[in-house]
């Protein structure tokens, strides 16, 4: 496998996304992709928040598409939030929707093809030794013991009618800091143990409220939880930076 890349919570930054992939040489120009065998995981949350969502929900489609093995993306809870809001306007969606900054162009052009694409995204992922997910929770094991069965269990609530089900998820994954609690270190190694892996990656909670300072002093993912543990979410809806991540062996 060539590098390995991680990027979360766009928030519809899609300026930022293009030039940090540039900057990676992940992508070239055109927007094309130009990172040879080297994989980019996208951890989750491409809309909500900033000014283009759809933008980034359709270049990252588009990258996807080009290269198929290299382009991975994940589930996030505002994935979860902008297909439940589509799908279920009328329930109580709607009031988190508007406030977790739901964005009204975003839902508009939202169709049936977005909406099965993002319910069939996986939840979790286990590359080598890292283990990658959206929210710093352990949440995840609701749905399952293993990888594939946390998945499997995400997607078929997602492709369901059941309102419930799919609250779940979005209130799933939008739980978060428990590998920051005292106990954290202790909940980060259970979980990988349980899911066979020797570090976590994640986005969702910004890397300024793990590490209390403004989001635009921000210069670079944070480990933590006795070095198990790698935030990487800038922080970039509240003036921090979208960090392209370049993750070691």
């Amino acid at each position: 496998m060539g590098a390995l890349y991680v990027v979360s919570d766009i928030h519809g930054y899609l300026d930022d996304l293009v030039s940090g992939l540039r900057d990676a040489g992940l992508v070239d120009e055109n927007r094309a992709w130009s990172g040879g065998d080297a994989q980019l995981w996208i951890l989750g949350d491409l809309m909500d928040r900033g000014p283009n969502g759809i933008g980034v929900l359709d270049f990252v489609r588009a990258l996807q598409a080009e290269a198929p093995a290299q382009v991975h993306m994940l589930l996030g809870n505002h994935e979860a939030l902008a297909v439940g809001m589509k799908r279920f306007p009328g329930s109580r969606f709607a009031e988190s929707w508007q406030i977790n900054g739901g964005r009204a162009d975003d839902q508009d052009a939202l169709t049936d093809d977005h909406l099965a694409w993002l319910s069939s995204l996986p939840a979790v992922a286990k590359i080598g030794d890292y283990l990658f997910l959206h929210s710093d929770t352990t949440d995840y094991l609701r749905w399952g013991d293993s990888v594939e069965e946390i998945n499997a269990g995400i997607r078929a609530a997602m492709t369901s009618d059941d309102v419930d089900a799919h609250w779940d998820v979005w209130a799933g994954l939008t739980s978060r800091y428990r590998f920051a609690r005292l106990d954290g270190p202790e909940a980060a190694r259970e979980l990988l143990e349980q899911l066979g892996a020797s570090g976590i990656v994640h986005g969702h909670s910004i890397i300024a409220s793990l590490i209390d300072c403004p989001s635009s002093e921000v210069d670079g993912p944070v480990l933590y939880a006795d070095n198990q543990v790698l935030a990487i979410d800038g922080g970039r809806y509240d003036g921090g930076p979208l960090l392209v991540v370049q993750l070691e062996d």
